[in-house]
């Protein structure tokens, strides 16, 4: 037997007081031994770890405006104002930001199990398999940090625009300098790439990453680099593993309940919100305007304001109600490879093909009777269908933000958005404030983890 012994704290591990001498605060009671690939496997079945996503890109997208509702106002902390306001900082020196500390926890138990699983006891297709799994928990942390923390991937500056620190191995006394971009995200690419061939087929449920999940990951990560061949190649082979709709019909009347996320056959890697609090605030008139009263999105997806505490004029998401204190999903779906399928598809001209993929999907979101077929007359018009579709679709999911940042670099496709919050006009032009601030108390202990310029 092989009997080198990992010891790894069971309970929670937190970024709180990060520093270059210590990364991670390990909370040292109730160690215990880890010696077998089991031990590594319930690693990875932490539910609470690697279930949950970051929450706050929702309240910085264009999903989400509150109007000039003083009541939801005063339901905002501080920092989250400063969010919903694309303010230049947003945490104080003595906050911690519950997404930073999240990703980087899942992403030190990763480091953990792709450092030690290979040297323990047990059958080696095991510790493969367990391998394989961190590898791609640890790509998609790391997708989204520097989706939040870094600047847009623009292929001509990425290799010196500042990333994140990229940390690989389980050492928690490690100078925290930045990645550039271009390493964060060959990093993933690495990742991804080298974990899919030991991914399951079919996953055990879909809180594990199977090989429909990883060429998802791939194809949201190409997409993010505007490498849109790339991204609808790998969304098509996700498809071709996964590729099940739900059809809206059979619950809109109320007779079927909706699936949570764990049962739901479109989910293909199970993630949700840190907290779900923020997606309760009212929808935009802006993505309102975007369906029609017959798009049974509209009438499962959304409610009311006044059903809604407190109340508020307009609509409001109602995901998260569908089945009770479910959260919302925000890792990979189904539609969300359709969509990026025929986003690579529209802006490779092959205007046909990514609207029989939107098409298939809508028919799946109204009534038969509804159903009109859409028509682009042209590459240029399905690429504005297919973006609206992905509005329509993902709204309240975080994934908006993400789709503002890549193209707010793109010609032709920069907004600028404006909200209004306790009387004053916030203004979010194309440029820096689509990155996140580093948090502050971060850096006050490592001062070679730098600022972003905001």
């Amino acid at each position: 037997m092989n009997m080198k012994h990992i010891c790894i704290p069971l309970l929670a591990l937190t970024m709180g007081t990060t520093s270059c001498r210590k990364y991670v605060e390990v909370k040292q009671p109730n160690q215990r031994e880890f010696i077998y690939v089991a031990d590594y496997q319930r690693l990875l079945n932490n539910v609470g770890l690697f279930e949950t996503s970051v929450s706050l890109p929702t309240l910085s997208a264009d999903d989400i405006d509150l109007g000039a509702n003083a009541s939801l106002e005063r339901l905002l902390t501080n920092e989250l104002k400063n969010i919903y306001t694309w303010a230049a900082d947003y945490y104080t020196s003595d906050q911690s930001d519950a997404g930073w500390d999240q990703l980087y926890n899942q992403i030190y138990v990763c480091n953990q199990i792709t450092a030690n699983v290979m040297t323990s006891d047990g059958p080696d297709v095991q510790k493969r398999s367990a391998y394989a799994e961190a590898q791609a928990q640890r790509a998609a942390a790391y997708l989204s940090l520097v989706n939040l923390y870094a600047r847009v991937y623009n292929a001509s500056t990425a290799a010196t625009d500042p990333g994140l620190p990229l940390l690989l191995k389980p050492d928690l006394f490690v100078p925290l300098n930045r990645a550039s971009v271009k390493q964060v995200y060959d990093q993933i690419i690495q990742d991804i790439t080298q974990a899919l061939p030991l991914l399951p087929d079919v996953p055990s449920n879909n809180l594990h990453p199977g090989k429909a999940a990883g060429y998802g990951l791939l194809a949201r990560t190409y997409l993010y680099m505007q490498r849109y061949n790339e991204a609808a190649d790998n969304a098509a082979k996700a498809l071709g593993l996964q590729s099940t709709l739900l059809d809206l019909n059979d619950y809109a009347t109320g007779g079927k309940k909706y699936p949570r996320r764990l049962d739901n056959p479109e989910v293909v890697l199970n993630k949700k919100s840190i907290k779900a609090g923020n997606i309760n605030l009212p929808l935009s008139t802006e993505l309102l305007n975007k369906f029609t009263p017959d798009d049974l999105r509209y009438s499962l997806f959304t409610r009311n304001g006044s059903t809604f505490q407190p109340a508020f004029a307009g609509r409001g998401s109602y995901r998260d109600q569908l089945f009770a204190n479910d959260g919302i999903l925000s890792g990979l779906s189904v539609p969300e490879m359709m969509l990026t399928a025929a986003e690579g598809l529209a802006r490779g001209g092959k205007t046909s093909d990514a609207m029989t993929l939107v098409n298939n999907l809508r028919m799946k979101r109204f009534a038969p009777a509804a159903f009109v077929a859409l028509t682009a007359s042209s590459a240029a018009d399905a690429l504005r269908i297919v973006l609206d579709e992905r509005r329509r679709e993902l709204f309240g999911t975080g994934l908006r933000w993400f789709d503002q940042r890549r193209l707010s670099v793109e010609a032709g496709m920069a907004e600028t958005e404006t909200r209004v919050f306790a009387g004053v006009t916030y203004t979010l032009q194309p440029g820096d404030r689509y990155v996140y601030p580093i948090p502050p108390k971060n850096i006050e202990l490592n001062p070679e983890l730098t600022q972003n310029q905001r």
